[in-house]
């Protein structure tokens, strides 16, 4: 007994060591990830001359009014159209692409056809390709198509989105059963109905991970709005962020600062909406049945 009683204060005395060393890896994580955030925040309030003399600050400034003044007056600053065409453009390519990548994957899943498998061996093919080898075929057929300066060369490629419908189907794999898609075939459901009232709810949590991936990745594109946008008037944050840097002389740090800030809103608010789907996502996304 006596034994047994040593080996169990033991365990417990291991598993609190274990706890508390994961809490503070944890936490230190955690610092480390606020860490660059609370510094740009920081800096939006500060003036040039500090910011150049101390790149980081902990504490506020007192410099905000007027970064703010100095952000509104410059020609090539504008928050409400950077703000609109962003929205624009990441909200169409987010809803286009988890839409037509959970179809895709559903079609992958659900059906049996000759070509399957050699499909979704080109889906994981292509998820090899960087993007960059095939940006300039795209821009000479956007210049020929007489598509430049259109978003919607930014948005309807969107729909094939290949890292997105191999995660569909990876998560279709663990989450769906094929009974319920054949009993709403029995009762005369179509296929759309099915997709649409059946399928999707189960595949909220993976459209929640994909969504708050895609407009991400959308919101902060810059590459390819910089080749394909040259008038003011469409150009989204990220573009507008970057035309704030001057020369060492004229570049006003605190007004950069406070555009990061403004660009980074949005995409804090969509992940606190969305954020608790991400783990359960991933996490039924990488069972497999």
């Amino acid at each position: 007994m006596a034994t047994n009683e040593v080996a169990m204060k033991s365990k417990t005395k291991d598993s609190v060591i274990f706890k508390t060393v994961i809490y503070i890896v944890c936490t230190i994580l955690a610092i480390l990830s606020i860490a660059p955030f609370w510094v740009m925040l920081m800096n939006a309030t500060r003036s040039t001359e500090n910011i150049m003399a101390h790149a980081v600050s902990l504490i506020p400034g007192k410099n905000l009014g007027k970064n703010i003044k100095k952000l509104s007056t410059l020609k090539t600053f504008n928050a409400a159209v950077g703000m609109k065409n962003s929205a624009i453009i990441s909200v169409s390519v987010t809803c286009l692409s988890v839409y037509f990548s959970c179809l895709t994957a559903y079609a992958i899943h659900a059906y049996d056809w000759k070509l399957k498998k050699a499909f979704f061996g080109l889906v994981i093919g292509i998820m090899t390709l960087p993007g960059t080898v095939t940006m300039i075929g795209f821009y000479r057929i956007c210049y020929q198509l007489h598509l430049v300066n259109n978003r919607l060369m930014l948005i309807l490629p969107a729909i094939a989105a290949p890292m997105t419908v191999f995660f569909m189907k990876q998560y279709l794999e663990g989450a769906l059963s094929m009974e319920i898609v054949e009993s709403a075939r029995i009762d005369g459901a179509g296929e759309f109905r099915t997709f649409n009232t059946i399928v999707l709810p189960i595949m909220k949590p993976a459209m929640a991970t994909q969504a708050i991936f895609s407009f991400v990745g959308s919101w902060n594109n810059y590459f390819l709005p910089m080749i394909l946008l040259n008038k003011p008037s469409s150009y989204t944050m990220p573009i507008m962020v970057s035309l704030l840097n001057g020369d060492i002389y004229k570049t006003e740090f605190g007004c950069v600062y406070l555009g990061l800030s403004m660009t980074a809103l949005p995409l804090i608010i969509i992940y606190l909406l969305l954020s608790k789907y991400i783990v359960s996502g991933v996490a039924l996304g990488s069972v497999k049945g």
